[in-house]
Order: structure tokens, then sequence, then C-alpha cells
């Protein structure tokens, strides 16, 4: 039965487009290089084009989102050590040009950019399996979470912030992101710290998320665009990866990654 009825009358639309973006962001992190760095430049680029669209900068929205995308591209492409302060280039003319939300733009542009650099970091060190699992653990723990608040229901997580979001669909991606790294462990490729790293990652996206909406509701927007029909925009796509590569960053600070079995 093809489900019907308000709370999934979205399904279609977002399988479809979810899909194709998928599938785009898949061949780009098979190939990694080159590909993959652009890729990564253009989605933190659109997303910092919302994000000026969001807070009421339109006329600077264009230039903000390409100065976005090239700074990324620079970064990942010469020795990070001697750009470092070009990270935060977007935030620094936009405190200067902006007229309002002035410190939410520098945060999140920064943020966006601080992602994009981890994920590319992921991708070029670890290879193509272990960005596979970043990618996992965050959809897994979206569509679990997604199923389950709606079929459970139940209290909700932060209904002032994000009234859609449930324990029950909070627990759920917890589980979703569990289920990834048996997935990783039974092959082989991993010890099982790797569950209690991937659930983090999992809570990181989903403050990630929270934090999106948070934004989004202080700002009275609904969606960062319509770029990604059933999403939204691509930051209503992207705000949980964000969340789960800044986090990732730290881990990789803190200890041996990848995990590995012992005698591995």
């Amino acid at each position: 039965m093809t489900p019907s009825g308000g709370k999934w009358d979205d399904l279609t639309t977002r399988l479809v487009s979810g899909g194709l973006a998928a599938s785009i962001g898949l061949i780009s992190m098979w190939i990694g290089g080159d590909v993959f760095h652009v890729l990564i430049a253009v989605i933190c680029g659109i997303i910092v084009w919302e994000l000026t669209r969001m807070i009421g900068g339109d006329r600077l929205a264009i230039p903000f989102g390409v100065l976005a995308g090239l700074v990324l591209l620079a970064f990942v492409t010469f020795p990070a050590a001697y750009l470092l302060p070009i990270l935060f280039l977007p935030a620094l003319i936009g405190v200067s040009q902006l007229e309002e939300h002035k410190v939410s733009f520098a945060l999140f542009s920064s943020i966006t950019l601080l992602a994009g650099f981890g994920l590319v970091l992921l991708r070029d060190d670890f290879g193509f399996a272990w960005m596979a699992w970043l990618a996992l653990v965050v959809i897994a723990s979206d569509i679990l979470g997604y199923f389950a608040g709606r079929f459970i229901g139940g209290p909700k997580f932060w209904p002032k912030v994000s009234p859609k979001k449930t324990w029950s669909g909070t627990l759920a991606g917890w589980l979703g992101a569990a289920l990834v790294a048996l997935c990783y462990i039974w092959s082989g490729m991993a010890g099982y710290e790797l569950i209690g790293i991937s659930i983090a990652v999992a809570i990181a996206g989903q403050l990630g998320d929270v934090a999106e909406s948070a934004l989004k509701r202080n700002v009275g927007v609904k969606d960062s665009s319509n770029i990604l029909p059933g999403h939204g925009g691509m930051f209503d796509r992207f705000d949980a990866m964000i969340g789960a590569s800044i986090f990732l960053l730290l881990v990789e600070q803190l200890v041996d990654f990848p995990p590995l079995p012992a005698g591995v």
C-alpha cells in the first residue's frame, strides 16, 4: 500500500530528489580527488548562499556563496597551514557588510567551511570506505528517525525549536548509527568501539539539525531554499552532515581513527 495522507504526502518527492542527490554524492565519493573537492566546495558555496538569503542579505547571497566555494577549494588544494586565515574570510566580510544576524552568519559560515574541510580530509586521508561510513551513519540516523517519528511519535525532543523531532525518532537514529557500525565491525574493518563513535557522530548530526532549525525559527523561514524538492535547501539536507563532520574532526584528534580490532 502506498502511504497517503498529510504526514506521508512528501515521501515520494523526498525519495526521488534524495536518491538523485545521493547518486551524485556516491559517484563523487568513489572517484575522490578533485571531483570530490569540487563537489564539497559547490555544496558549501550553496549553503552559504542560502544562509545569506535566510538572514536578509539577498544582494550579497551570490557573491558570498561564490566566495565560500572558492575559499574552500583553495583551502583543500594548497597546504592548509598557510591558508588557515582565509577560512574566516566570508565571516569577516559578512560581519562588515550584512545589516543583521551578523553573529549567526559568521558562526554558521565558518562552521560550514570547516565541516567541508573535514569531509575532504576524511576522504583524502582515510579513503572511500570511511567517507561512506560517515555518510551511512548520517543517512541511517535520518531515515530511521524519520520513520520512527511518524510511526511511533511520542514526546517531542525540543518542540519550541523543532516541533517535528521526537524522542522516538532520536533514539531510532542512534540505533541506525549502531547498525552501520556493526556492519563495519562484522566486515573486519573496525573494533567494537566504533559503535560508540558512530552513535556520538549521529548525536552530533542531530544537534547540527537542531541548530539549523533554531536558526530558521529565529529568522522566520521554513526552508533554507527549494533547491532539493521535498528536502528544502542544501542547508536543510546537510545540516546533520555539518555537525557530524565537525565532531569527527575532533574524534580524529582524540582516538586512533579508524579504530581497528585487536591484532589487525
